[in-house]
Parts: C-alpha cells; sequence; structure tokens
C-alpha cells in the first residue's frame, strides 16, 4: 500500500524556519518523483518544490533561495527545509508522488498519482 505521511507543521513567526518531512513507503522511490504542494484557504492548490527520481529539484520562483528540498540516504523520507518564512507561506502543505513514467517532475496537481494528508504551516506577522 502506498502511503505518504507529511509532518512537521506548525506556528512560526515570519522570518523563522520550520522543516517538513514526508515518509514514503509502499512504493520504490526511484520510480517516482515527489512534490510538495500548498493550499492557502481559498486559493489553489500550487506546487512549491519538486525532487525528480535522480534527485534534480525544482521550486516555485517565490520560494527560491528559502526553500530546501531533499531525500534521505535511503530516499525514504523527504524534507522541506523552509527559512525566511513570510505570512504568504501560510498554508496546508501536503506531498505527492507520480512516477516518473510520466513525469520527470511537473508542478500540476492533477498529474500526481498518490497524495499524502496535509500539515499546516501557520506564518505570523
Amino acid at each position: 500500500e502506498v502511503q505518504l505521511q507529511a509532518s512537521g507543521g506548525g506556528l512560526v513567526q515570519a522570518g523563522g524556519s520550520l522543516r517538513l518531512s514526508c515518509a514514503a513507503s509502499g512504493f520504490t522511490r526511484d520510480d517516482y518523483a515527489i512534490g510538495w504542494f500548498r493550499q492557502a484557504p481559498g486559493k489553489e492548490r500550487e506546487g512549491v518544490s519538486c525532487i525528480s527520481r535522480d534527485e534534480s529539484t525544482y521550486y516555485l520562483d517565490s520560494v527560491k533561495g528559502r526553500f530546501t528540498i531533499s531525500s534521505d540516504n535511503n530516499k525514504n523520507t523527504l524534507s522541506l527545509q523552509m527559512n525566511d518564512l513570510k505570512p504568504e507561506d501560510t498554508a496546508v502543505y501536503y506531498c505527492a508522488a507520480v512516477s516518473s513514467s510520466s513525469y520527470y517532475y511537473t508542478f500540476k496537481s492533477q498529474q500526481y498519482d498518490y497524495w499524502g494528508q496535509g500539515t499546516l504551516v501557520t506564518v505570523s506577522s
């Protein structure tokens, strides 16, 4: 059974940092790209960052230089280090997996095959 479990959200002041984790199981990580998405109240879900099966990384323009996506040595845990957080980063954050046979990487949520539950990030001003 494919499972993705996101954790690490919380309340932080603007300028602070959080590290989100996504525990992946039930599939071969080498066959999938992993993306982080977020959805703020009243807004559409947007792709924040993506890491391909061979560890290439991609970012939404507004988070470049502040967020870093990475995977651990066995690739089963993905992290999103978020620094210099801004109130506009407030959202529920999700991790998701897309088969690399379909997409090397993508920021389109409808193209993802599996989703974890979200974790809430709140940035106060």
